[in-house]
């Protein structure tokens, strides 16, 4: 299994970000906003590493400034993630 925690130590992100996705975790809504981010309706265990992959994708366009990056789209995976990893069993949440 996976050590989620290894991963989220590595994660730096600007502070104006995680202060953003901490703002948005009280209107997250799994059945919603996980479809959104990618058709995903499986167990947290399932979608913490897609959501993981998707959010290094995005902080890889980010920091090389591609036309395309959306802030908003990198907070709302931010958001997934914070919450998702909240609903982990306690042995694999960081």
């Amino acid at each position: 299994m996976t050590d989620f925690r290894a991963d989220l130590a590595k994660m730096h992100r600007p502070r104006l970000l995680i202060q953003a996705a901490r703002l948005g975790l009280s209107d997250y809504r799994r059945d919603r906003d996980l479809r959104r981010l990618g058709g995903l309706t499986a167990r947290a265990s399932d979608a913490v590493p897609h959501l993981l992959a998707q959010e290094r994708a995005v902080e890889e366009a980010r920091k090389a400034g591609t036309v395309g990056y959306s802030i908003s789209y990198h907070i709302e995976l931010l958001i997934a993630l914070m919450a998702e990893i909240r609903l982990l069993p306690k042995e694999m949440a960081p």
